[in-house]
C-alpha cells in the first residue's frame, strides 16, 4: 500500500490579546490541489486561536476521508505553543490532571483534549516554522487569518 504525504500549515492569530481572532490552515495535497480555510472569532486569544486552526485542519483530513491509516501528515506551525504543548507539554499535563508544572489548570484544555484525540487517531509529525520568514504556505496562512479578522471587524461594523 502507498503512503499518502499531506503537508499542511496553520496559522491563527489576533487584533489585540484577547480580542477578534481569525485561524486558517492549507493543507498541500500531493496531486498538486492545496485546500485552504479560514474562521474568526469576536473575543478571543491568539493560543485558542492557534490551537483552533491545527484542530480544524486534522478534523477537515478526518471528516473528508482524505486520511486514513496510510497516510503521513506533517503539520507545520509557527506557534510554540502548539507544537511544543503537543509533542511535550501534554503528556505531563495529563498526568498532572491537567495541571501545570506551577500547578495551575492548563488553560485552553479543551481544545488540548480534541488535538490529542485527533492527534492520536491520525498520529502527524509535529514541525515549528518561523513565522513572518517567508515560508509561502506560512505567510498565506497569516494572510488567511488577517483576512478572516478584517471580514468579522467589518461585518460587525455593518452590523450596528
Amino acid at each position: 500500500m502507498r503512503v499518502k504525504n499531506i503537508q499542511v500549515y496553520t496559522d491563527g492569530g489576533c487584533s489585540g490579546n484577547p480580542g477578534p481572532g481569525g485561524w486558517a490552515f492549507v493543507i498541500c495535497r500531493e496531486d498538486g490541489e492545496d485546500i485552504s480555510r479560514s474562521g474568526a472569532e469576536p473575543y478571543t486569544t491568539n493560543n485558542r486561536m492557534e490551537l483552533t486552526a491545527v484542530i480544524r485542519a486534522l478534523a477537515f483530513l478526518e471528516e473528508s476521508g482524505m486520511a486514513d491509516e496510510s497516510t503521513h501528515i506533517s503539520v507545520h506551525t509557527d506557534s510554540q505553543y502548539t507544537q511544543k504543548g503537543i509533542t511535550e507539554w501534554i503528556t505531563l499535563w495529563k498526568r498532572k490532571n491537567w495541571r501545570t508544572s506551577g500547578k495551575q489548570p492548563v488553560k485552553n484544555r479543551g481544545l488540548w483534549e480534541e488535538l490529542d484525540a485527533l492527534s492520536g487517531r491520525l498520529k502527524p509529525e509535529w514541525f515549528w516554522v518561523k513565522g513572518h520568514a517567508g515560508n509561502p504556505y506560512n505567510e498565506l496562512c497569516d494572510k488567511l487569518t488577517g483576512e478572516a479578522i478584517a471580514a468579522l471587524q467589518t461585518e460587525g461594523k455593518e452590523s450596528v
